[in-house]
């Protein structure tokens, strides 16, 4: 509520034209200066906000809200499989130095370092083959971020896939989603699909003399399979319980 300040002029008329005299001539000043938050607030433009020092036009995900096409063409016009073949070509050292310099963490609590994480992979091969998994079960309440990614964005998980896969020195990657992602599961299954229909997947992906597989698994709503080892269990047809 606006609080309106009175004067008592009792004395004169004379007093009285005077204070309406100061009043209209320092009218405008007064509302520039003085006039309330929320007019204020109308007239300046709103600060955009952000998270860290990275500019708007460095999102990683470019399509989360659906507003574009989802599809591989949308993609590709958005910048996805963009020079894919030469980050392959450059070998796993190369991949793993550029994601510790670039201090990428993982999103849980701990906070790991992924450059070091996935150079724990790759070590020495000693003739068992290597997989990638990916934990897109999504069970916890109220969380709602990797289905706008499947549904959306499917491209930037399948070429970060195959990436990802280089720098372990993996053949294949395994998506895990979670069983009520109908909607979700059948638009990553159709953008896996004309990833290999350009040749972004399989053998020689992109050309690269690298060969790699991505495989959809989709869950049965049990909500430990969230948990890594469980998921691993019923990826591999066993009974989803942490190991």
């Amino acid at each position: 509520m606006r609080r309106t300040n009175y004067v008592d002029a009792g004395h004169s008329f004379s007093f009285v034209y005077a204070l309406i005299g100061i009043a209209s001539s320092t009218a405008s000043a007064l509302l520039s200066t003085s006039s309330p938050a929320w007019q204020q607030n109308e007239a300046a433009a709103p600060t955009k906000t952000k998270f860290g020092p990275l500019a708007d036009s460095d999102r990683i995900f470019t399509n989360l809200y659906g507003r574009h096409d989802w599809g591989i063409k949308g993609a590709m016009a958005r910048g996805d499989w963009y020079k894919t073949k030469e980050i392959v070509e450059k070998g796993h050292e190369w991949i793993v130095n550029e994601i510790k310099t670039s201090g990428l963490r993982g999103r849980g609590g701990a906070g790991f370092p992924s450059g070091l994480k996935w150079s724990f992979m790759n070590k020495p091969d000693d003739g068992r083959p290597k997989y990638l998994v990916i934990n897109a079960d999504e069970g916890e309440p109220g969380t709602c971020k990797d289905r706008e990614i499947l549904r959306h964005d499917p491209h930037k998980l399948i070429e970060g896939c195959l990436v990802a896969g280089r720098a372990m020195g993996a053949r294949a990657a395994y998506i895990y989603v979670r069983g009520e992602f109908y909607n979700e599961t059948t638009n990553l299954q159709v953008a896996i699909k004309e990833a290999y229909a350009k040749g972004f997947l399989g053998k020689d992906a992109c050309q690269s003399g690298y060969d790699f597989d991505v495989f959809v698994h989709r869950g049965a709503g049990a909500y430990i399979c969230g948990e890594e080892t469980a998921l691993i269990e019923s990826l591999e047809g066993k009974q989803g319980k942490p190991r």
